[in-house]
């Protein structure tokens, strides 16, 4: 009896022992939140040139932003997908970063545009000259979308649960070269796809990276839509069961390759049927020994183009239109400053967001040269700097490599892949950063 007491005893003692451990070990934990931001008034639109100061006229389909927020033990990242032409300006960046740290204690923030060309222009301000007075709805717009975009971060924190996670990529056909006229020209053929379940295998959310420029809506619509990337969510989401979010990549020379299918619709549900089968295969697992790390570096490059130059303001005024200039020159006027972000999960995915529209090849070598199992690029990310070709495209020319739609200083693509590699391995523990003495 007195043995079989003590065999009892030592059970009760290993178990509340095994509780003890697990519940010292870090959890992983996901949210998810969406909210339609399409302007309800008209408001000059973002991508095309042409348009100049030409106001929206309604809406072929909403603008959303979606969210997904991680958690590991204290540390939290955000993921944002926005139907947007780019991500908010830095000035709108700092006020989010502010409201999600103090309000859901989120240190790490990536918003992304989808660069959809029927999105509105983020740029304007109020104040004379630069929006106010000619576009005063359209800055009352801006105005609250920093704290629309928090509160879609604030509720995904909000909805944090226990997950697993999965990932996986496969390359496919549907991007080209737009630029280069090298054979064969550089592209990035990488889909890729993260699914978040719940501990019971419920889908939380899906998120789906891919580079091709979002520009099958004829341009002259003036009506706000997502063009294929809405269409690519909503095709996974009603296959799938799980909200997803896009995140445009590197796709500064990356058009889309539609095969044997024409328009937005068509070609996002085409493309929605690779990452469906993706999601599909993907066994997700709640992570061993989960972690989050995060770093942010900023840079200043000079430039190609002198924004300090009246002529040569007033010329880009006259391509595009005064107002959104403005702003323009005022940001660039002691260089370009980009962001680059460096999320690392699990130390196994990485993640880098470059705020421009970052050439294929960036992308392409930040991944042959990661040696991590998944590597991310995220374009348009925090901020929109314009383009990043890389040296040798600079060396072809044309549009996105030339220096009036491409100002920043040439190699300043590679300087930051090389910041985000020596992110990557530091956080692994590869390598040790030292001052010299």
């Amino acid at each position: 009896m007195f043995t079989r007491i003590c065999f009892l005893a030592v059970l009760i003692e290993l178990a509340v022992m095994s509780n003890a451990s697990r519940a010292d070990e870090p959890h992983f934990k996901v949210g998810f939140a969406q909210k339609d931001v399409t302007p309800q008034v008209p408001m000059p639109m973002w991508g095309y040139g042409a348009r100049k100061d030409m106001l929206s006229e309604g809406t072929l389909d909403p603008l959303m932003a979606k969210a997904i927020v991680i958690e590991v033990e204290s540390s939290r990242v955000a993921l944002m997908g926005l139907d947007l032409g780019r991500a908010p300006t830095t000035a709108m960046m700092e006020l989010i970063r502010a409201t999600v740290l103090e309000k859901a204690k989120i240190e790490h923030v990536l918003i992304v545009g989808s660069h959809t060309h029927h999105g509105p222009v983020l740029e304007l301000t109020d104040r004379e000259g630069f929006g106010k007075g000619r576009f005063d709805p359209a800055v009352g717009y801006l105005k609250t979308l920093p704290e629309l975009l928090s509160s879609v971060i604030i509720d995904a924190a909000s909805n944090l649960q226990p997950a697993r996670i999965g990932i996986t990529s496969a390359e496919v056909p549907y991007n080209r070269n737009r630029h280069s006229k090298r054979m064969p020209p550089a592209r990035d053929p990488l889909l890729s796809v993260m699914r978040f379940d719940d501990p019971t295998g419920k889908p939380i959310a899906t998120l789906v990276n891919f580079a091709g420029h979002p520009v099958m809506t004829d341009e002259r619509i003036l009506k706000f839509s997502a063009d294929y990337p809405g269409f690519l969510t909503n095709y996974v989401q009603r296959e799938t069961g799980a909200p997803c979010v896009f995140i445009q990549g590197a796709s500064g020379d990356m058009s889309v390759n539609a095969i044997n299918v024409s328009g937005p619709q068509a070609f996002g549900e085409l493309l929605g049927q690779e990452c469906v089968k993706l999601a599909k295969s993907i066994e997700t697992k709640s992570p061993e020994k989960p972690s989050l790390q995060g770093r942010v570096d900023r840079f200043l490059f000079s430039m190609r183009v002198n924004f300090n130059n009246p002529a040569v303001v007033f010329a880009y005024g006259q391509q595009f239109f005064p107002e959104l200039i403005q702003n323009f020159a005022e940001e660039y006027k002691e260089g370009l400053r980009p962001e680059l972000n460096t999320i690392l999960l699990n130390r196994e995915i990485a993640i880098v967001g470059g705020s421009g529209e970052f050439f294929s090849n960036h992308a392409v070598r930040l991944r042959e040269r990661s040696y991590v199992k998944h590597t991310l690029f995220f374009g348009y990310c925090n901020g929109y700097m314009n383009y990043f070709p890389t040296i040798e495209a600079v060396s072809e020319g044309g549009y996105g490599a030339d220096a009036p739609v491409s100002p920043v200083q040439i190699g300043a693509g590679e300087e930051m892949m090389n910041r985000a590699l020596i992110n990557i391995y530091s956080m692994l523990g590869k390598i040790t950063e030292g001052k010299p003495e």
